[in-house]
């Protein structure tokens, strides 16, 4: 078993973090980079390279319950609901906050033939940048991009909205259940997430970022089934030795976010049981794994915590520049390899400036919140 790390700019009674489950997240936001990439290149789901990618959300959501329920789950006797949910704001919001600024800095020059964002006044989109930074989804009819998207300004968006619900119901309800209630509840998810991507009118669940029904029963689909079978993980989990675990995982969640569309358009159904298969058993499966790794040597672990400490970073500041380049690409109708330095320069400078912001914004605001609002716990509370 894996020695657990302690994360960056943690809280005081934060406990070790498993190390290779951090570099899996790493690699996955890695990957959605270049999913987003090929974006621009595609006509609809069926030929999008990297075809898979969406299904990394579902990945984050399953590690997040699994950390989660690990992080908390024996502390409820210590700690208030109103402090876990400081917690989780302190976590996640600063990044929030940064992807709404960087998304409405470039937003004027991000448009094209797709959207015209030039009859977009200041005003609009200041309450655009208001409603992102404080996770409030834009109404389709409303948002300022004219492309449906909860947060038009950093689509990403909307999976922290649905990860703040997750946190919520966990807090409110979904610790106080017995195991096997829990694994009731996921058992039930998991049926509603089979049937909507088998049966369902896209045959995946490439959804959830829309205030739509279709789109927002997906999304909520998606979280429930994921965050709750990860906290199960947590309590169900039992480590087994395994060698090279980091490098045998992170080349099968690459593998699995980059097969291409099953089934084409005849047969959607064919390519739901594979997103089925992905989500029901094989990320739990590299969850398990993941946990129970050792990473192999001092680099290697240190490719972990940098690749686990980007990862949040760069989930949240990549996607303006992905709308840049995709403007880039339409309007003077580039090909791949025509615009191949440009998509380096944006999974190179996208890493770049995840860093920066973790090191230079992040980190400081996170201690400043904590000392702020958690100054007392962390002064005479019990995990000091």
């Amino acid at each position: 078993m894996q020695k657990p790390q302690i994360p960056t700019a943690a809280f005081a009674d934060t406990k070790p973090h498993y190390d290779i489950l951090d570099g899996l997240r790493g690699v996955a936001a890695i990957t959605v980079v270049c999913f987003h990439i090929f974006e621009a290149y595609a006509t609809s789901h069926s030929d999008q390279i990297i075809n898979h990618g969406y299904l990394a959300v579902d990945f984050f959501f399953i590690l997040s319950g699994f950390v989660v329920g690990y992080a908390y789950d024996d502390r409820w006797k210590k700690i208030t609901t109103k402090d876990f949910i400081k917690r989780r704001i302190i976590r996640l919001h600063p990044m929030v906050v940064m992807g709404a600024v960087i998304g409405a800095v470039m937003f004027y020059l991000q448009g094209c033939s797709v959207w015209d964002v030039s009859k977009v006044t200041i005003v609009a989109l200041f309450f655009a940048t208001f409603l992102n930074a404080l996770l409030i989804p834009a109404a389709p009819a409303t948002e300022v991009r004219g492309l449906g998207e909860m947060f038009p300004l950093n689509g990403p968006s909307w999976s922290l909205f649905f990860e703040y619900i997750g946190n919520i119901l966990y807090a409110l309800f979904i610790r106080k259940l017995s195991t096997g209630v829990l694994a009731l509840l996921v058992l039930v998810a998991g049926c509603g997430l089979a049937t909507f991507a088998i049966l369902g009118p896209y045959g995946d669940i490439c959804a959830g970022f829309s205030l739509t029904g279709t789109e927002f029963t997906a999304g909520s689909l998606r979280l429930l089934f994921s965050f709750s079978a990860g906290l199960l993980l947590s309590r169900i989990f039992r480590p087994v030795r395994v060698k090279g675990v980091f490098w045998i995982c992170s080349l099968f969640v690459v593998i699995l976010l980059a097969v291409p569309r099953i089934g084409g358009a005849e047969h959607l159904w064919m390519n739901g049981v594979y997103d089925t298969a992905c989500c029901v058993l094989c990320f739990p499966f590299l969850v398990c794994l993941g946990a129970s790794g050792k990473s192999a040597g001092k680099h290697t672990t240190r490719l972990c915590k940098f690749l686990g400490d980007i990862s949040y970073p760069l989930y949240m500041v990549h996607y303006p520049f992905i709308y840049l380049y995709y403007a880039w690409v339409k309007n003077d109708d580039l090909t791949f390899r025509e615009s191949l330095p440009g998509a380096a320069a944006v999974v190179t400078g996208s890493i770049v400036l995840a860093y920066l912001c973790l090191k230079l914004y992040d980190i400081p605001v996170r201690k400043y919140l904590t000392n702020r609002l958690l100054r007392q716990k962390a002064i005479k509370g019990p995990f000091k």
